[in-house]
């Protein structure tokens, strides 16, 4: 069973993959053979990612035939538990109003987009946690205590301090909308007192990673060109700070998107 760092970083890269997730799920019920799991969670880099569950230890693998691993049947039911205890009470948030849009300023990466500054109040500080599961383009930071959302090109950070910001928005009345449905979707769970149980995020294809990227196969990564880099963000072979351009002020919007993105891979 893993329990060394290095064990456990082989468990927390295999399960870091939204298609390995359902891979795992898809064991829960009952041995499958590879036939029927490539039907179920789709065959693209199916024996890569069969391989990295297999190395972490959470699954076997015999003649074609897939099960969970005793430590695997246990990993899934400790996730389980932790998913049951952090379903929340909300009984006690209040319902929120955004508050007049404070700033518009035009975004770094597109000029003919705008970047948003509202505010919402009262702010829901740890609250925000809880509403994760609401948004399925969303993600949780506990570092800057902040949710942050993706709906198209779109990114909406909510902070617990209550200051909202959102990205390549198109105008102000494109921005109220997007406020308002905001606004409507938190209120919504608040009035039903308890937020929904984690669920599964959507799932991210290396074109899209590849469409955020610089484009200009520049090799500064490691890689041949942009799209073999994405390739190798989306199975965990390679981190994003590799690629070295995105740095530069002018990919500032493309890395803000990036990091979203590769949160839910």
């Amino acid at each position: 069973m893993p329990g060394n760092p290095n064990e456990i970083k082989l468990v927390n890269n295999a399960m870091a993959n939204a298609t390995r997730r359902k891979i795992m799920n898809f064991l829960a019920d009952g041995d499958r053979n590879i036939e029927e799991i490539g039907e179920s969670v789709g065959k693209a880099m199916l024996d890569f990612h069969l391989k990295l569950l297999q190395q972490a230890s959470l699954i076997e693998l015999e003649e074609g035939t897939v099960r969970l691993s005793e430590y695997g049947k246990n990993f899934l039911k400790d996730k389980a538990e932790k998913s049951t205890e952090k379903t929340a009470d909300l009984s006690q948030a209040k319902p929120v109003e955004i508050a007049e849009i404070r700033q518009l300023l035009p975004c770094i990466a597109d000029s003919s987009k705008f970047r948003v500054i509202a505010n919402m109040a009262p702010p829901l500080g740890g609250t925000l946690k809880v509403l994760e599961p609401l948004f399925p383009r969303g993600r949780y930071s506990d570092r800057i205590n902040a949710l942050i959302i993706q709906k198209g090109e779109i990114i909406t950070t909510v902070y617990g301090t209550g200051k909202v910001t959102m990205t390549m928005i198109k105008n102000e009345g494109e921005a109220v909308e997007s406020l308002v449905s905001l606004k409507s979707t938190i209120n919504e769970a608040i009035a039903k007192g308890v937020a929904p149980v984690p669920r599964e995020k959507v799932r991210v294809e290396p074109m899209e990673i590849y469409k955020y990227l610089p484009q200009t196969n520049c090799g500064k990564c490691g890689e041949q060109s942009c799209y073999t880099f994405a390739i190798k963000i989306m199975s965990g072979e390679a981190p994003l700070e590799k690629c070295t351009p995105l740095k530069e002020p002018e990919y500032a919007i493309n890395q803000e998107q990036l990091q979203v993105l590769t949160a839910y891979i």
